[in-house]
């Protein structure tokens, strides 16, 4: 009986030391790959100055805000390990190199993603902050760690500041509850403050969404090169090439009176205009003719069919929510991998719900750098500061850690949350779900009406307007013929 005993205390300890393990390289590769990414980005000035405290201040800064991205993309990587890890086990269930691959590893990376996360949030995101604007109080030596109290001290004032806006917030909505848990800081008021930056970051995954599922279109379509039936390419690229040396002639006259006459503003922003004309024709003439006239309506007619997609989901959704109360997200202890799939259609499913979920990730941050008022935290290679980079870490972070909720809430899945996740207030409430998919369906529709109709109208114009000048050189049939491929082109294709 003892030895049996001592077995079970080595199968646990080597089970959590190839936990340990696997995760600690998985949040190496993360942070790593992070790294790269915030290096192309950041501003190499404020890294290499002559004052050695701001470069370190900087340096230390940078590694917090790699660690929230690193974080960021293993809250956007959760669900589909965890959907993908449930259909590899079915696939192979008694594969002896699939051990580790259990529901106890998929319930930690749960666990660690949110304590992570909130983290970041919280603590270290704000002394980041704090600390670069910081220069250490008054009369006190100089120096990093002058930075470094001063930080501190301001972040516990600001979480003095949180806390009692939530303990304001708890006394108006629940006045009995906040009294009597008014010294229950961690088993009460802090999964209280976690409900409410979860519910503000699927509020602003359901406004961000549905703008970039139509923002996507025309992403998309400037990264690819657009068929062009009626345009010789040769002769519009001689005319922008003509017309770009011409200015830039006139760029370079030295003469007062010159400098006096022009415009330089005016032509400096025409310049790249041209500019960036003349490496799209480049691109056009360098592409092969399947690239141009397959590779852009294969994009585009797969980005509309991942929208349709998402939006019927939704739907069947909402009429689950009327009729079964199982459709409702909740949480659950032990996930129990390999059992059965998450989806009706099963291994296809499962990977359909994984591309659904990765392009709605994507999406939302399209829709988030496109919209009004955050177009300006849009981070530019080589040239962004370091409190643009805090505040993208924070704002990536925020949509990450809510995607989970979110695709479990408009039912893109059927896996339910693990670990903290589940444990919201707001997710029990069904008013709450029922209007959150309402919205979500309603406003991606109206955006993809919005977006196929206004291309319709571009589309229909520049081809008979194209039409109209060529007819001439063109035979009746071949004009039927194109008339029938701008109407497929302007339907299913959008700029």
């Amino acid at each position: 009986m003892e030895t049996d005993d001592v077995s079970v205390r080595e199968q646990l300890f080597h089970n959590r030391v190839r936990e340990t393990i696997i995760c600690v390289l998985l949040f190496t590769c993360l942070y790593i790959l992070s790294y790269l990414i915030l290096t192309h980005f950041k501003k190499t000035a404020e890294f290499v100055t002559e004052d050695i405290e701001d470069a370190t201040v900087n340096k230390i800064a940078l590694w917090l805000c790699t660690f929230t991205l690193s974080v960021a993309v293993s809250a956007v990587l959760l669900l589909p390990i965890s959907i993908l890890s449930n259909e590899v086990l079915l696939t192979f269930p008694q594969s002896y190199y699939m051990q580790w691959l259990n529901g106890s590893l998929i319930h930690g990376l749960w666990n660690l993603v949110f304590l992570f996360s909130n983290l970041s949030l919280v603590f270290l995101m704000p002394f980041a902050y704090f600390f670069t604007e910081s220069e250490g109080f008054a009369g006190s030596k100089k120096g990093v760690m002058a930075r470094v109290y001063e930080a501190v001290v301001l972040l516990l004032l600001l979480a003095l500041l949180v806390l009692g806006i939530v303990w304001v917030a708890s006394a108006l909505l629940h006045d009995n509850i906040a009294r009597k848990s008014l010294y229950d800081l961690w088993e009460y008021y802090l999964p209280y403050l976690y409900s409410g930056i979860s519910l503000f970051g699927v509020l602003l995954l359901l406004l961000c969404t549905p703008f970039g599922l139509s923002r996507m279109f025309s992403v998309t379509g400037s990264l690819l090169v657009k068929p062009r039936l009626l345009e010789d390419v040769e002769d519009t690229l001689d005319c922008t090439t003509f017309e770009e040396d011409a200015l830039s002639r006139k760029l370079n006259c030295g003469s007062p009176s010159c400098w006096v006459k022009l415009n330089m503003e005016a032509m400096k922003k025409e310049h790249q205009t041209l500019r960036s004309q003349r490496i799209a024709l480049e691109m056009r003439r360098k592409a092969s003719p399947w690239q141009r006239n397959l590779g852009y309506p294969l994009a585009m007619i797969g980005l509309l069919a991942l929208t349709v997609m998402c939006v019927l989901m939704v739907c069947f959704n909402v009429l689950e929510l009327l009729l079964d109360e199982t459709a409702m997200p909740r949480g659950m202890e032990d996930p129990h991998l390999g059992m059965a799939s998450f989806s009706m259609f099963g291994s296809l499913g499962a990977a359909v719900q994984v591309v659904l979920i990765l392009y709605l990730m994507v999406s939302s941050v399209v829709g988030f750098y496109s919209s009004p008022l955050f177009t300006g935290l849009l981070p530019r290679a080589q040239d962004t500061n370091l409190t643009q980079i805090i505040a993208n870490c924070v704002s990536l972070l925020i949509l990450s850690s809510a995607l989970p909720v979110f695709s479990r809430t408009l039912g893109i899945t059927r896996f339910d949350l693990l670990g903290d996740f589940g444990r919201y207030n707001w997710l029990g409430n069904f008013y709450i779900v029922f209007l959150y998919n309402m919205l979500f369906a309603g406003l991606t529709s109206a955006s993809l009406i919005k977006t196929v109709t206004w291309a319709v109208q571009r589309e229909l114009i520049r081809a008979f307007g194209q039409l109209e000048f060529t007819s001439r050189l063109i035979k009746p049939n071949e004009v039927t013929l194109y008339c029938i491929y701008f109407s497929f082109h302007a339907i299913v294709l959008s700029r």
